[in-house]
């Protein structure tokens, strides 16, 4: 079940975040997006457990995925599409009409989802990621074409 992200939860998506990533997002990084307004859900599984969550921020037609971790004993279970596909349906609802995102050059595993789910590679940004030893690693950014479709085009 998929619901929104909030300051009750924190605890639980910090112990899902430093367990996931080498270099986590801060407390102050998930308050921030959340006073922020930005699209921020968690999903539970049937017993309660945190399965994952996404952080996002809109702008005008667009969407840009800050954001999304499956918590690492559930993953290569599908939630990582699940929250994606949520994700979209969200920019559809609100117009967007491309989803961003950046990925670690590294990341094979979520390069392949993103491609699965329809993302293209539009460029790459050096530098972006920290990584061991005081270095720095590029990130390839990937877009989504979401296209008017949607809920509003059904109300216009």
């Amino acid at each position: 079940m998929l619901l929104p992200m909030g300051i009750g939860q924190l605890d639980a998506v910090m112990t899902v975040e430093t367990a996931a990533y080498e270099f986590p997002w801060s407390r102050g990084n998930f308050i921030d997006s959340i006073a922020a307004g930005y699209a921020a859900q968690v999903l539970y599984g049937a017993g309660g457990e945190l399965l994952g969550y996404f952080v996002a921020m809109g702008g005008v037609d667009e969407m840009h995925l800050l954001n999304i971790t499956t918590a690492p004993p559930h993953q290569h279970c599908g939630h990582a599409r699940f929250m994606l596909d949520a994700l979209v349906a969200l920019c559809r609802r609100r117009g967007a009409r491309r989803l961003w995102l950046e990925v670690r050059r590294s990341n094979l595993r979520a390069q392949s989802i993103y491609r699965r789910r329809g993302f293209a590679e539009v460029g790459a940004r050096r530098g972006y990621y920290p990584a061991p030893q005081g270095q720095r690693e590029d990130a390839l950014v990937m877009s989504l074409d979401i296209g008017a479709g949607g809920e509003r085009d059904a109300l216009d």
